[in-house]
């Protein structure tokens, strides 16, 4: 049982394969109260949208191995049936997928598709229907609803398609919205808009949110807190005051600094985290950063070896790194941080 909305508690999803097993998620915990937006960061292969879909119940019936606690409302996700996650499924908590031109099914009309969803959960007419699809889609900002609501997806813009889809989500007043890369291949204008767009949607049903990204700018926008994923484990957790303004995780410096800024000339070059992403069959020994990690050799070989604790450095700032607490400020404050104002 948990005191919070939703409190994940040492997830792992595992999926094997003929290659071996692929640890997506390996030991993750956060916790989300009512009307507060987590924001999940990290590159591609981090384990951002399993998480996601695991607390949707999504990987349920198929390969992955999951085990961890999943507390939603006082509710246990991971032990509960499929056909009971289901159910809690539209109307407890919905999920703004990525690619909504995938998502969405291109034989059925838009209106369709939000009626479906909402008449699963709700007893009323296809008249009635019929008129919350298209005051819900008059609500995210879709012009002239009464005759788009019997559109196809392909007839909508990518912007107006991501709004389709976050009617979609709302149909049902959700209490937790999950959005997985919301803005991705939306132009800069179209993401602000859909963005002040949930900020708004959030504050008017107070739900839960939680904003998968790779864009720290995003994040930066919306979130009271903030998660940054690497390998499959959190190493950084506090809030977006903790995380932008004293990081204390070499890879968290790395997003930081190949974040764009406005308050920067756009000639100037962005400062990109070295190597890739680690391969979640072979996660590297010890600390999974360390091959990319400029600081691993001030660790005493720990990082190569040993894998560090996801520790509090304080009120709530977690960190996972072998890099004592003072040593990680003094690098943040005398060669990090300067370097990233006057990159």
């Amino acid at each position: 049982m948990s005191d919070n909305f939703l409190d994940v508690k040492n997830l792992k999803v595992h999926f094997p394969t003929d290659d071996g097993l692929v640890k997506s998620v390996d030991g993750l915990s956060f916790a989300l109260d009512r009307g507060k937006t987590l924001g999940i960061v990290g590159e591609s292969g981090s384990g951002k949208s399993v998480t996601s879909l695991s607390v949707l119940g999504l990987h349920k019936g198929g390969r992955a191995k999951i085990s961890g606690e999943i507390w939603l409302d006082g509710e246990e996700l991971v032990s509960a049936t499929p056909e009971h996650v289901r159910r809690l499924r539209g109307k407890k908590m919905a999920m703004i997928f990525q690619d909504p031109l995938s998502a969405m099914h291109p034989y059925f009309t838009v209106g369709a598709q939000i009626i479906e969803a909402y008449r699963i959960h709700n007893k009323v007419t296809k008249k009635v229907a019929r008129k919350h699809a298209a005051d819900l889609l008059g609500r995210v900002g879709i012009p002239q609803p009464d005759r788009r609501v019997d559109s196809y997806p392909h007839e909508f813009s990518g912007g107006m398609r991501q709004r389709a889809m976050i009617a979609m989500a709302l149909s049902c007043d959700p209490e937790l919205l999950i959005a997985d890369e919301p803005t991705t291949a939306l132009d800069v204008t179209v993401q602000a808009q859909i963005l002040d767009l949930m900020r708004d949607l959030q504050r008017d049903f107070n739900a839960a949110l939680i904003i998968i990204t790779h864009d720290l700018g995003v994040v930066a926008e919306l979130s009271d807190d903030i998660l940054v994923m690497y390998g499959g484990k959190a190493i950084e957790y506090g809030s977006a005051e903790d995380i932008f303004e004293r990081p204390e995780h070499p890879y968290t410096w790395g997003l930081l600094g190949s974040m764009p800024r406005l308050d920067r000339e756009p000639t100037e070059r962005l400062l990109p985290i070295k190597g890739s992403p680690p391969s979640l069959i072979n996660v590297p020994a010890g600390c999974a950063f360390h091959p990319r990690c400029a600081f691993e050799g001030r660790t005493g070989g720990k990082a190569g070896t040993e894998v560090p604790e996801l520790a509090e450095t304080e009120g709530g700032h977690l960190v996972r790194c072998h890099l004592p607490r003072e040593e990680r400020r003094a690098i943040w404050a005398n060669e990090i941080k300067p370097n990233l104002e006057s990159a």
